[in-house]
Formats: C-alpha cells, sequence, structure tokens
C-alpha cells in the first residue's frame, strides 16, 4: 500500500508530506483547496504525463515521491524488480521518485534507480489504479477485458495457461523458422554463401575448446619468467643453497633424536618432525628439478602472440570466447544444412508446426471453455453489485469471441482462428442500462453518474484479483445522492476491506465511512496560497461533514446528522465485520 507521499514545489503545494493508512482514506476540503492537486501527484509519480505547469511559480523543479510497503512476497512487483533489474528488498519497500524541471525535463527513479518513464509507468500500473470522472481506466480499455476475467479464474486457468504459453512460444518458433527458409532463392543463396564462409574461416582457425584461456595462462607465465624463475630459486636457496636451511633442520632432527631415547614424549615428537623433514627434503629436490626444466622461449612467446590475435579476430565477429565461436559454428553448420535441403526440412517444418498448432489449439479450446463458464458467474456475480448500486435494471454481459485467423492457421471446427498468448478469445464487457436496449460495450453507454456506478461495481468484483495495492477514486460520486450515494459510501468502503483505497469525495455518507479523514485546506500567505493536510480526529470530522451536508453555518442540528452518519457507518462496518 501506499504508506508515505512527499509533495514539494507542485502546483499550489509548497511542501506537504502524507501518511496513509490501510483501509479507506477520505480527502475533503473546499472546491480549489488540492484535493485533486495531490491525486494529479499520485498520478505522474505513477508515469503520469508530465508538464511544466505543474511546476509551483517561481521554484526550479517539482518533486514528488511515494514509499509503498508490500507485504505479499508473491505481488507482481516483485517480478517487475527483477525484470526491469531494481532491487526490490523482501521488506517489500518500493520508493517511486518523479522530478518535473521548470524546463520540462522530467527524471523518474525506482529504488534510488534511474529509470525510464515507460518503466515507472509499469511499476505505477502495479501498485495503484486511479479512477475520475475524467479519466479512461483499465477497466474501461477492452484490451485488458480478458486480463481481467483471467485474473477473476487464476487459480483455475493458471495451469491450462503455463501449458498453453509453453506450446504457443514453440509454435511461434516453429513458424518464424519456417518463413526465414521460404525465403525467395536469391536471398537462400546469399545467405549461403555467406554462411558457408563464416564456417570455412571459422574452421580453418582449428580452434581447440578454452584455447584462449590456456594460451593466455601460458602467456602470462613466460612474460613473467624471470619473476618466477627468481622466486623459485630463491625459496630452493633458502633451503639447500647459502642459507642451508635444510641444514639447520637436520641438526634439529638429531638433537631430538638424541633425546628421544629417554623420554617417550620427545620420541613422539621427533617422530613427527622426522616426517615434516623428509617431505620438505623431497620438495626441496623438486624446486631443482622445477629450475633445471624452467627455460624462456621467446619464439614460443611469439606463437602464443600471434594465435591469440587470430583468436581475437574471431571473437570480434562470433562471440566473446573460443567456446562462444565454436557454438556459433555449430549453428552455422546446421543452418547451412537445412538451406541445402530446404525441401525436406520445410516438410519437416511443416509437419511439426501442424502438430504444435493442434496441440496449442486443445489448451486454447480449454481455456476458452474454462472462460465461457466463469464469465457466466462473473455476470451474476455483477448483477448482484449493480442491484446493491440502485442499477437493478441494468444488465451486464460478456461477450467471448473467436479471434479469426487467415488460411494455414490451426482451425476451430473448420474456422481458420488466430492465436495469441491468451489462446485464440476476444472478450468484451458489455453493459446496457435500459431494459429492452442491447448490450454495448461500457464506455459507449451511461451517463456520468450511472458510469461511476458500474465502474464501482467492476471494482468491487476485481480490486481483490487484479493485484493492486492501492485504489484511488476521485469524485467518482459527482451527481448522486440520497441512498444511492449511501450505496455508493458501503460499496467503497467494500473494495477498501481488499485494497487501500483513497478518495476524494464531496458525499457525506462517503465522509462518515473513512477509516481515516483527512481534510485539504488552502491559505494565502505573503500573497502565495498554498495547500494544508490536516488528519481529523472525531469531532473535527463530525464538523467537516457537517460543512458537508449544509455547505453553510455549522448548526447542533446538522452536527447532530453528522454524527448520525457517523454511527451509522460504524453500525455497517461492524456488521460487515
Amino acid at each position: 500500500m501506499l504508506t508515505e507521499l512527499s509533495i514539494k514545489d507542485f502546483a499550489i503545494i509548497d511542501e506537504i508530506s502524507i501518511t496513509f493508512n490501510e483501509g479507506l482514506t477520505v480527502l475533503t476540503g473546499e472546491t480549489g483547496a488540492g484535493k485533486s492537486i495531490i491525486i494529479d501527484a499520485v498520478q505522474l509519480l505513477t508515469g503520469g504525463r508530465g508538464s511544466v505547469e505543474f511546476v509551483r511559480y517561481g521554484a526550479k523543479k517539482a518533486d514528488i515521491e511515494g514509499l509503498f510497503i508490500i507485504d505479499d512476497p508473491k505481488h507482481p512487483i516483485f517480478e517487475k524488480g527483477r525484470h526491469f533489474g531494481v532491487d526490490v528488498n523482501e521488506d517489500g519497500m518500493i520508493v517511486l521518485q518523479r522530478t518535473i524541471t521548470a524546463n520540462g525535463k522530467s527524471i523518474c527513479r525506482v529504488n534510488g534507480k534511474l529509470v525510464t518513464l515507460a518503466i515507472l509507468k509499469e511499476f505505477g500500473k502495479t501498485l495503484i489504479d486511479i479512477h475520475s470522472q475524467h479519466e479512461t481506466q483499465s477497466l474501461m480499455e477492452v484490451d485488458r477485458h480478458i486480463e481481467l476475467l483471467d485474473l477473476y479464474i487464476k487459480d483455475e486457468l493458471e495451469q491450462v495457461k503455463t501449458e498453453y504459453l509453453r506450446l504457443f512460444e514453440k509454435f511461434q518458433a516453429l513458424r518464424k523458422r519456417y518463413r526465414e527458409l521460404n525465403e525467395n532463392e536469391q536471398e537462400m543463396v546469399q545467405r549461403l554463401d555467406l554462411l558457408e564462409f563464416q564456417l570455412k574461416e571459422i574452421q580453418a582457425a582449428e580452434l581447440s575448446p578454452s584455447e584462449d584461456e590456456k594460451l593466455s595462462e601460458e602467456r602470462d607465465r613466460l612474460n613473467n619468467y624471470e619473476k618466477i624463475y627468481q622466486g623459485i630459486h630463491d625459496a630452493y636457496n633458502a633451503l639447500y643453497g647459502e642459507q642451508k636451511g635444510l641444514d639447520w633442520l637436520s641438526l634439529a632432527l638429531n638433537g631430538l633424536e638424541s633425546a628421544s631415547e629417554y623420554d617417550e614424549n620427545v620420541a613422539s615428537k621427533k617422530e613427527e618432525f622426522s616426517n615434516h623433514y623428509y617431505v620438505l627434503e623431497e620438495f626441496t629436490f623438486d624446486l631443482r628439478n622445477f629450475l633445471d626444466s624452467m627455460e624462456f622461449d621467446p619464439e614460443r612467446l611469439n606463437i602464443i602472440e600471434s594465435r591469440l590475435n587470430e583468436i581475437n579476430r574471431l571473437k570480434k565477429k562470433y562471440g566473446q570466447s573460443v567456446t562462444e565461436i565454436l557454438e556459433y559454428g555449430a549453428k552455422v553448420e546446421e543452418e547451412i544444412d537445412q538451406i541445402t535441403n530446404r525441401e525436406s526440412h520445410l516438410t519437416k517444418l511443416q509437419s511439426q508446426i501442424a502438430e504444435l498448432g493442434e496441440d496449442a489449439l486443445l489448451e486454447a479450446r480449454h481455456m476458452h471453455d474454462i472462460r465461457k463458464k466463469a464469465a457466466e458467474t462473473l455476470v451474476e456475480s455483477i448483477h448482484k453489485e449493480l442491484k446493491d448500486l440502485y442499477l437493478e435494471k441494468a444488465s451486464f454481459g460478456v461477450d467471448i469471441q473467436l479471434r479469426r485467423g487467415k488460411e494455414g492457421d490451426p482451425q476451430l471446427e473448420g474456422t481458420p482462428v488466430s492465436m495469441h498468448d491468451n489462446g485464440f478469445d476476444l472478450v468484451k464487457f458489455l453493459i446496457t442500462t435500459n431494459p429492452g436496449e442491447p448490450l454495448k460495450e461500457i464506455n459507449k453507454v451511461a451517463s456520468g453518474g450511472e458510469l461511476s456506478r458500474i465502474m464501482l461495481a467492476l471494482k468491487k468484483i476485481f480490486s481483490k484479483h487484479q493485484g493492486v495495492t492501492s485504489v484511488i477514486f476521485d469524485e467518482v460520486d459527482t451527481g448522486v445522492s440520497g441512498r444511492v450515494a449511501q450505496a455508493i459510501a458501503e460499496k467503497i468502503h467494500g473494495i477498501a476491506s481488499g485494497s487501500q483505497v483513497l478518495c476524494i469525495s464531496h458525499l457525506p455518507q462517503v465522509a462518515s465511512m473513512a477509516d481515516t479523514h483527512l481534510l485539504i485546506e488552502k491559505h494565502v500567505s505573503d500573497e502565495r496560497t498554498s495547500t494544508s493536510v490536516v488528519e481529523l480526529d472525531t469531532e473535527a470530522s463530525v464538523e467537516e461533514i457537517s460543512r458537508m451536508i449544509t455547505g453553510a453555518e455549522l448548526t447542533e442540528t446538522t452536527k447532530e446528522h453528522a454524527r448520525e452518519l457517523i454511527n451509522l457507518a460504524k453500525k455497517f462496518k461492524k456488521d460487515q465485520g
């Protein structure tokens, strides 16, 4: 969830730091106080489009920083971190940072690492989902409906989808290879000439595995011949030469041997010392033999340098090591064989593609059947949510169609289908709010107030499946009142039971449902406007909700009404709880 948000020199905000809690946090305040500006800052922090207009007048830059803490070790943010090379520790702390300079530059960081705006957005959409009256959200994007349906049945679909993807990736790779082999003959001949030249060059070098490493080691020994020789010579001289190390050790051995006749402990020590002495004596003779065998061969050094130059020339073309060059040569040889015997390889590939296509199609059909069955359950669940929001006459549907293919694609019951990462299904969420009217795509139906309730119904179902840690609603309750307002408040709190929810609202019913109530205020000091954020206690919350009810002076009656709303909200939460 979003734990801490810091904003500096952003629009009318001078500098604020907000600590967020779990559950439902409601932000209220007068129009123009800066509530939506805070959400704008969060949108920028999660990869939204920036503008120099966001930089506070007179400042050089605007800085936004957010701290997220993820408790679920299986949360997709950890995979995002591995994929983009961003260190996300096991404690699940992620810090997003965004700076917009007065000259329009945007600087993005994730856990201190500089990233592109696109990467920041990838992290952002995994952490926060923002919905407002004026923003197209993931639930409105038709291309994402299949992902949401699959999340709804993740456990049931996971194994089938994994097997399908394994087959589909092999299927795609074979089709790509078939297209490459089936290119025009002139291109094949040119390709064959190049491959044969490369293979001839690699084979002519007569490389052996790890040859470059062995030659480099030998070159280092020859280049440091004098140092090696001198070091071994000094060691030998200390033991058997002028310093007579072994002679002194021999005297020590004789002394121990004389004493050992009179003491068993000394005899034991003499035996131990004797073993070490003879080992050391043999080691000294080995040093002598090694010195005698050493010789410096300048011609050999020239041969090695020449050979390494040849290997390095090949490395620039074919790999970073001799092993990689040999592996590349093996691939070239295989491709030459495929081109030379192209017809037989094409026939074999066609057979493999057809077989894999059928296997992948079976798994795709299995996914299709699971989705069709799940769609029925989803429709029932959505209808219940819509009824709770007084849209009992609305009708929701999930349209699952086959993605039409072309000749040569796998066929399902005589119809070519085009497979993709999610199988061959095209999924659309459809709705109508008027009885007798046909189902249409969500973004083409419903008024603003209806759309808000539809979105809440969908959010209630999908929020626990989407994996996002925080959901933000920016005035989605505009244009509603009465029992609908109460239903929206209850639904928003229901979503907060599975995800942290931040909600900007003008509805007293929503504010009374808050687990944390933040008041956004605007101040003018020294002819400059700034925004502040205050967490309200119960009594202050009563006064703020009372103001929201009347919009005028506070009275005991409106305060009593506000307390009643808060008490009703507490009872609702207790009953749900």
